[in-house]
């Protein structure tokens, strides 16, 4: 099963963090957008391989609309993008 997660990139003084408002915990850095994007993407399958490992359930990606309307996580600095993943035997919520 695929899951496309949100992620928010920040940046920083002298590199990019990236963070997933529905995977609590789950964050990369890089010293571009490139870099802190592939980073993100190893730490969301390694993030989530973890939750399975420990009988966790998986979250169900929210809606860009609920994040834009509905919370004040994203600021207008922010750079917003997704990332798919498949993760074997992913059981979600």
């Amino acid at each position: 099963m695929k899951a496309k997660y949100l992620v928010v990139i920040e940046r920083g003084q002298s590199n990019f963090s990236a963070y997933s408002p529905d995977l609590p915990g789950c964050i990369a850095t890089g010293k571009t957008v490139e870099e802190t994007l592939d980073e993100m993407r190893s730490a969301i399958v390694f993030h989530l391989e973890g939750m399975l490992e420990s009988d966790e359930t998986i979250p169900v990606p929210r809606s860009l609309y609920s994040y834009v309307h509905e919370t004040d996580e994203i600021s207008d600095n922010d750079i917003i993008t997704s990332i798919e993943t498949e993760i074997p035997h992913l059981v979600t919520a």
